[in-house]
């Protein structure tokens, strides 16, 4: 399936030039979301509730996640302990938790609640039944 390309403003950051990435930038705390292009990866119903599923938004892999209560939430692939498949992993309106070594993230900001990493959260919308992220 081919995914439309979407087009979504770059931020910029104070002192930089813009469209070049911002160097030596430091933030303390969990990875803030991402805004940037925005590609749709799949359909909606692709995403039964209460599960996630592997995509690929320009040419990063991510996980996205169709809650229960049909809300739509995206992040990294991959956990950063150990490298996990968070789309298998399980999840609540609050927290995911990575099927390997049962580390749990907050879907609010990727912090982690037991002690790890953060993971990256991207934002993610619905769009025509298309699921779209912006990485």
């Amino acid at each position: 399936m081919s995914a439309p390309h979407l087009e979504a403003a770059r931020p910029t950051t104070p002192g930089t030039d813009p469209g070049s990435p911002a160097t030596d930038v430091r933030t303390p705390g969990p990875a803030p979301a991402l805004r940037g292009e925005a590609y749709a990866v799949g359909r909606v119903e692709e995403v039964p509730p209460g599960e996630g599923r592997a995509f690929v938004a320009g040419g990063v892999q991510v996980a996205v996640f169709r809650l229960r209560d049909g809300s739509l939430h995206a992040t990294q692939a991959a956990c950063p302990h150990a490298g996990g498949p968070l789309a298998d992993g399980q999840t609540d309106v609050n927290v995911l938790v990575c099927p390997l070594h049962l580390y749990a993230y907050r879907w609010s900001d990727g912090a982690s609640t037991s002690g790890a990493a953060p993971i990256r959260v991207y934002p993610v919308h619905e769009s025509g039944g298309e699921i779209v992220v912006e990485v």
